[in-house]
């Protein structure tokens, strides 16, 4: 197998921080890297952040925190990753903006370097044609958050090499996280069957089966599930759900997977959910309460 000691992450965002917090407390070196010093230092201002939340809880030891964010640097300049043995993408979920930064990094890392994206809905073989390194291409799927949640999809191509397959499912293992094998069809297997259940729960609000509250409840003290499709799309983001459903529509041509009307005039008001402080509930009150949206 291939030894991971250098790890590059691009982008440090929500995932990319996430990611370059769990890789540097597992021990590797990690080198993040973002567009501008501005995304940079709020992406490590929230890792030095998420540490220390730990601290105070007593999961890790403050020497815990201090040698974390010791082996994590960050840059904006993408040669910075040029002696990583595996890089993780973790940029917006947009096909060219993603391949124009693999055709760079093909022409600086080392031949024996693995590729990783992160996302959520792309295919790994549509990055990976545009690489000179098709072999050594496969996805990494994380969840959010990153510290928390124990699942990473391990997808590999019908190009991908055994031992770089077997890297990934080692290097997800240290983390601490649990890899499952996936085909590389979008949305891999938990957005493959969460996207529709969520668009779903949008067209039976539209049709008044239930409120909002009550199929949230439903879901929860029915299901069992932790949390109601609503409050999921409102922890998600709106707006992300409906590109990564987007995404999903081109590829499979299932309604299914198409936003609601409900969903895009929600977005055109932004109500993007917790991150815009409203959604299908309104994070201005405590607890948060349903938005009245005229059904």
């Amino acid at each position: 197998m291939t030894q991971v000691r250098r790890v590059g992450v691009l982008g440090c965002g929500l995932m990319g921080a996430g990611i370059a917090q769990v890789s540097a407390a597992a021990g590797y070196e990690t080198i993040v890297r973002e567009v501008s010093d501005e995304a940079l230092q709020k992406g490590l201002a929230g890792i030095d952040k998420q540490l220390s939340k730990a601290v105070e809880k007593e999961k890790i030891t403050a020497a815990d925190r201090e040698s974390t964010l010791a082996r994590i640097t960050g840059s904006t300049d993408l040669s910075a990753l040029s002696g990583c043995d595996l890089i993780i993408e973790a940029v917006v979920e947009d096909l060219e903006v993603k391949n124009a930064m693999w055709k760079e990094l093909d022409g600086i890392c080392a031949p024996t370097a693995i590729f990783a994206s992160n996302t959520s809905s792309l295919t790994i073989a549509d990055m990976a044609a545009a690489t000179n390194r098709p072999e050594r291409m496969i996805g990494l799927h994380f969840f959010n958050p990153v510290p928390v949640m124990q699942l990473v999809e391990v997808v590999r191509t019908i190009a991908t090499d055994q031992d770089v397959f077997e890297s990934a499912m080692e290097f997800a293992r240290s983390l601490g996280k649990e890899p499952i094998e996936c085909r590389d069809n979008s949305g891999f297997v938990v957005n493959l069957l969460l996207v529709p259940y969520m668009m779903d729960a949008i067209r039976a609000l539209e049709q008044g089966v239930a409120t909002i509250e009550d199929i949230d409840k439903g879901m929860r003290l029915g299901a069992g599930y932790p949390m109601g499709p609503f409050t999921l799309c409102d922890f998600v983001g709106l707006d992300t759900l409906a590109k990564i459903g987007g995404i999903m529509y081109e590829e499979y041509r299932e309604k299914r997977y198409a936003a609601p009307p409900l969903l895009k005039r929600m977005i055109s008001f932004g109500y993007f959910g917790r991150k815009s402080g409203k959604g299908f509930y309104d994070y201005s009150h405590d607890p948060p309460v349903a938005v009245g949206l005229g059904l």
